[in-house]
């Protein structure tokens, strides 16, 4: 349903935001049927934002000329965008992220009204609890399909692409919000980032789920998170945009959680630890075995088998997420077991096929709490095994990961290899360097800065030593990109890696 220029002013209005507007009525009677900050996205009849430090006059000139109606922009920008555009209607706003979290769904028409929409938060387990949701809800017997919004990949039935934000800006958003309902498909399952709640990237849009995973420290850093009560209290967000909350009681801080998800017309809570009080579902009868987990799950409607197809027990945690969702929307048993039977989450607990006492896992563990859940968990799963890890940090961000992600996996690792993620701006060996600076005394690493090499040197390292070993190659998933500079560069994923390596050192040995 398309809106007019009015409506968006009046709504920038409403909040404080807007600095002047067009005074004729003809102008402020166009309709709009769309918003974009991206050129490459403009159509006809879309509302134009014009935001970044990179921002060029360029961008404006063409989003005009693929027919664009008005554009949007901060007060600073405004004569100059006045001169390259003299008879163009105009909003221009004292926030320019926070007039685009308010404009954008209005001019998409709100979507979300006509979707099931479900938002997961969490410092860990998003992309595997979104990935277990979407597989049970893309069973026959569901609906009409789901659409997916998260750090692996987005696909609203229109576009499908490896993602590059876990939650896109506000106009990228709506306008995969807006594509699910066009397609066709019935809901919309996605990871809510502390990033997108903080800036307003999420403003408008009504959670008919809002899950709360877990919590620990992340993305704190002078560009992200000031600190972590910010991160924290950004998290918390989730539940002012939604009509049910789902809250794990396993999680640090559960009764803040809590207290923030009470403001929902109702709480579902679950526990990993059996049926402790106030838990609504549950998991029991666990069991860890062939690289698979099955439990048993209860819930007020129904108990009954589960397995989950790949290793890592704190994948329990993820499931019963789904579960809790499902719940609520009112799918079966029968189809919540084949689902989560049928889930495979793209390089997420990947088990590559075992050679020569070698198994390697391909995981996008990446943060201190994801690093304690994987390395207790594979510890277990695989006992007597030389346990060899692949890992970088970021650059740019997330600074404290360098410190602790080391000091976390040398506590399980009998080697550490340090290499390349995603370096932006920084030079791989400084990151490295910070990383074998936090090493613990005593505990084996290497660093060798291309992820190539260090993943073929884990293949060399596992076979040789002498007894069954466990590579992790971690934080890179299956994506084909890293982020060098301004730009993201074509990678091969560690997987394809590793196995060629692998068939390589059999080959000539």
């Amino acid at each position: 349903m398309s809106a007019t220029l009015q409506d968006i002013t009046q709504a920038l209005s409403r909040e404080g935001l807007l600095v002047s507007a067009p005074d004729s009525p003809d102008k402020l009677a166009l309709l709009v049927d769309g918003a974009d900050s991206d050129s490459r996205f403009a159509a006809a009849d879309h509302l134009f934002i014009a935001k970044g430090a990179a921002f060029k006059e360029a961008y404006l000139t063409s989003a005009l000329e693929k027919g664009c109606v008005a554009y949007l922009c901060e007060a600073a920008r405004a004569d100059a965008l006045a001169h390259v555009a003299p008879d163009v209607p105009a909003l221009v706003v004292g926030d320019v992220r926070r007039a685009m979290g308010v404009a954008s769904p209005i001019a998409w028409g709100h979507p979300d009204h006509d979707l099931d929409v479900i938002g997961i938060t969490g410092t860990k387990g998003k992309s595997t609890a979104t990935y277990m949701l979407r597989a049970i809800l893309d069973g026959p017997e569901v609906g009409s399909g789901t659409g997916i919004m998260g750090s692996i990949d987005t696909y609203d039935g229109a576009e499908s692409f490896e993602s590059v934000n876990t939650t896109p800006e506000a106009p990228d958003l709506w306008r995969h919000v807006a594509n699910t309902r066009t397609s066709g498909l019935g809901r919309l399952v996605m990871e809510v980032s502390s990033q997108a709640l903080k800036y307003d990237r999420t403003l408008g849009l009504t959670f008919d789920v809002g899950c709360f995973l877990n919590l620990g420290r992340d993305h704190i850093s002078p560009i992200e998170h000031p600190d972590f009560e910010d991160y924290f209290q950004s998290k918390l967000k989730i539940f002012a945009q939604s009509k049910v909350a789902v809250v794990n009681l396993g999680t640090d801080r559960v009764d803040d959680v809590l207290a923030a998800a009470s403001t929902c017309k109702r709480v579902l809570r679950f526990s990993t630890e059996g049926p402790v009080d106030g838990a609504d579902v549950w998991a029991s009868d666990i069991v860890a075995r062939d690289g698979r987990v099955s439990f048993v799950a209860h819930t007020p409607s129904w108990q009954a088998p589960m397995t989950i197809p790949f290793p890592g027990l704190f994948n329990i945690e993820n499931a019963l997420c789904a579960i809790c969702a499902c719940e609520v929307l009112g799918i079966s048993s029968e189809q919540v077991a084949a689902g989560l039977a049928r889930t495979r989450v793209p390089g997420r607990m990947e088990v590559l096929p075992s050679e020569g006492g070698v198994t390697a896992i391909v995981d996008y563990a990446h943060n201190k709490l994801s690093y304690q859940r994987f390395f207790s968990s594979m510890a277990k799963e695989f006992p007597d095994h030389e346990i060899i890890a692949v890992f970088g940090c970021p650059g740019d961000k997330a600074l404290e990961r360098r410190t602790e992600l080391p000091q976390e996996a040398a506590k399980w690792a009998d080697l550490l290899i340090y290499t390349e993620e995603d370096p932006a701006h920084e030079a791989v060996e400084d990151i490295c360097a910070q990383m074998a600076g936090a090493t613990p005394a005593g505990v084996r690493f290497e660093v060798i800065p291309d992820r190539e090499e260090a993943v073929r040197r884990s293949a060399e390292y596992a076979l040789g030593c002498g007894r069954k070993a466990l590579v992790c190659l971690l934080a890179k998933g299956d994506e084909t990109r890293q982020h060098e500079g301004d730009f993201f560069v074509p990678c091969r994923p560690d997987g394809v890696i590793f196995e060629e390596a692998m068939t390589n050192m059999r080959v000539s040995g």
